[in-house]
């Protein structure tokens, strides 16, 4: 399927395009780019791909899917006109400013009969996916309590203004992963460290807690100010705990000039020695990485368009992601428990 890129900044360059050739069953058609530096970095990577100034003039060229991955105040526009052209959409985290926005995404998409998804990449991380295994096997037994913190030294990324913030940055992927892990969520308390920016105050760092319908509580922070790169998951269950200390082990190859397309059944296994370890009352055992694959959830959007499948992340579980974010947002602000 033919597949084009909006936008050719850090999430473009580093976070789609890769991971697109490495899919089996995309061919990346098309990139719209504008600002001159932004083109000549497209033609450097991909010599042999169309470079379109609009995303207009990418729909005409014919795409099947389009990835929107330009800034969050502009997002919502561009989806909803890849809608009206009838093409499938993947919308960049975070899907949309509020959940209420979110919807009005999702119900163009059904009244069109278009595949609308998100990109929740995280759920394909070597760690969260090793996690997940652990709880599928049923090893540690009933979870009871889950930590997800992930600490980042980058504060050139933070967005600033009323859209930006690391909550809707980086809690769109961590609160996605709780929600996926261990369902619905029934109440949110949160706490915001915030800055000055000149586009008014910006939330740089931030702890959540949620209480799942399940009755597992998880508890979700970052920060990105702080000069700290962390990045730990902690899962108390009723026979024992897991604990892990991954090195967000795709991103770093990436940055380091790696690509998955070169060696893909390789690619995204965590190095034994950050391998994360269950505790019970056998002892401690290291638990094998599973494989971090941010190109599987783009094999997984291209079957759902040509075979009717579910998306990997749906508008639906988006918004329930929103939900949560919206009440974090409330309950930073009037410093109180937030009831969905």
């Amino acid at each position: 399927m033919r597949i084009g890129i909006v936008g050719y900044g850090t999430g473009g360059r580093h976070f789609h395009a890769p991971f697109i050739c490495a899919a089996k069953g995309l061919e990346l058609a098309g990139i719209v780019a504008r600002a001159p530096e932004t083109i000549a970095r497209v033609k450097a990577d991909f010599p042999d791909v169309p470079v379109y100034g609009s995303l207009t003039a990418l729909l005409a060229a014919g795409v099947d899917i389009v990835t929107i991955t330009t800034p969050p105040h502009t997002r919502r526009e561009l989806v909803l006109e890849a809608i009206a052209a009838g093409v499938a959409v993947i919308a960049d985290k975070p899907f949309a400013p509020d959940a209420a926005t979110g919807r009005e995404l999702e119900a163009a998409a059904k009244a069109k009969g278009v595949v609308l998804g998100v990109y929740h990449n995280r759920r394909f991380d070597a760690d969260i996916l090793t996690l997940k295994r652990v709880l599928d096997e049923g090893r540690i037994g009933k979870p009871w309590r889950f930590h997800n913190r992930m600490d980042l030294d980058d504060p050139g990324t933070l967005e600033s203004g009323p859209l930006g913030g690391l909550l809707r940055d980086m809690g769109s992927h961590l609160v996605d992963q709780a929600l996926w892990l261990f369902g619905p969520v029934r109440s949110v308390y949160a706490r915001t460290d915030a800055v000055q920016r000149p586009e008014g105050e910006t939330n740089a760092s931030f702890v959540i807690t949620l209480v799942h319908a399940s009755g597992v509580h998880s508890h979700i922070s970052s920060s990105k100010l702080n000069h700290l790169s962390a990045r730990e998951l902690r899962l108390y269950a009723e026979k024992g705990s897991y604990v892990s200390s991954g090195s967000d082990v795709q991103a770093q190859a990436i940055f380091a000039g790696k690509r998955p397309v070169d060696d893909v059944a390789s690619w995204g296994y965590e190095q034994p020695e950050r391998w994360g370890t269950l505790y019970s009352e056998t002892g401690a055992e290291q638990v094998p990485s599973a494989q971090g694959c941010y190109h599987r959830y783009y094999e997984a959007f291209a079957d759902a368009v040509s075979n009717g499948t579910e998306p990997p992340v749906t508008a639906e579980q988006a918004i329930r992601t929103l939900e949560v974010l919206d009440a974090a947002l409330r309950s930073a602000q009037e410093n109180r428990v937030i009831a969905l």
